[in-house]
């Protein structure tokens, strides 16, 4: 990472006026057609062990090619005025490149489109807050990177009184491919039926904001998504409250199978779980609590 450490100290106030920062690169640039070119965010310098597992092809240098989900802060989002991406996602993602020597091209695309993707050879790893579960695994290696929890988001004051056990017959906003559509959903959906209790009325989004907007125009009672973004929303609305949570866990990069690039990336990751830059970035943006301390490899969760 570059020296000048003490800029990265205003990366929360521009995560709530969704602000530029000036921070200068040292080995990566992210770049790309949907995710803005751009020299500004947090970096490493190249962690040999893991340059040295990268295919040989790769090892002198070369671009990674990163999806990342469309704006969702803080997990990601864009600079004001601008279409370069920030947040907690694409900084661990210029991590990544930098502790690999490589640059960074950051693709931006909706969270369901992001493994048919990966699967057609658009993109070499996605850093997009995703769940490690068995059926991604049957696509993706999965490589632990920062641990949340999912969320309920209500109208102030939750004048229903929603909660996970007060779900069934209610309108359920939900972000297509999540692992709250794709793993807890199912359950909920199981426990509504042995109660003989009216089902969840789903309603699928590409995005939180999308959701939250339903939410908040009468047509969702709930939101049911990941907590930082449910959070960070509820900061700016002062309609809206989270209410209760569930399935802290880790979520973690995806690469897809026979890349070649897991042993590198893993050791990538495990170098920058235990470095000052993966601390402080959490901490620049308020969630030091998803901090990790072991890149777990391929640990399903659900």
């Amino acid at each position: 990472m570059n020296t000048t450490r003490h800029s990265l100290r205003r990366r929360s106030t521009a995560l709530i006026a969704a602000a530029g920062i000036a921070v200068t690169l040292a080995g990566c640039a992210a770049s790309g057609a949907d995710g803005g070119t751009s020299d500004d965010g947090p970096t490493m310098r190249p962690v040999a062990d893991a340059v040295a597992l990268l295919p040989e092809g790769m090892q002198q240098g070369g671009t990674l090619r990163v999806a990342i989900p469309t704006n969702e802060p803080p997990t990601q989002f864009y600079r004001e005025g601008t279409q370069d991406m920030t947040g907690i996602n694409p900084d661990i993602a210029r991590l990544i490149a930098g502790a690999l020597g490589l640059d960074l091209d950051i693709e931006v695309t909706t969270f369901d489109t992001i493994i048919p993707g990966m699967s057609a050879g658009r993109y070499d790893l996605t850093v997009s807050s995703m769940t490690p579960t068995e059926e991604r695994m049957e696509q993706l290696d999965f490589v632990d990177y920062v641990q949340m929890g999912s969320a309920l988001a209500v109208p102030v004051g939750n004048p229903q009184g929603i909660g996970f056990d007060t779900l069934c017959g209610k309108r359920i906003a939900v972000l297509k491919g999540s692992y709250q559509l794709t793993v807890n959903v199912p359950d909920l959906q199981a426990a509504c039926e042995e109660a003989g209790a009216d089902p969840l009325d789903l309603l699928q989004f590409q995005d939180t904001r999308q959701a939250i907007s339903a939410l908040l125009s009468d047509r969702a009672d709930v939101v049911y998504a990941d907590s930082p973004i449910l959070g960070y929303a509820v900061k700016q609305d002062p309609d809206l409250e989270v209410g209760d949570e569930n399935d802290f866990a880790p979520v973690a990069v995806g690469i897809p199978r026979e890349s070649g690039t897991l042993d590198a990336v893993a050791a990538a990751l495990e170098a920058i779980v235990a470095s000052p830059e993966y601390a402080e970035l959490l901490a620049d943006y308020g969630l030091e609590s998803m901090a990790i301390t072991d890149a777990r490899v391929n640990v399903p969760q659900g």
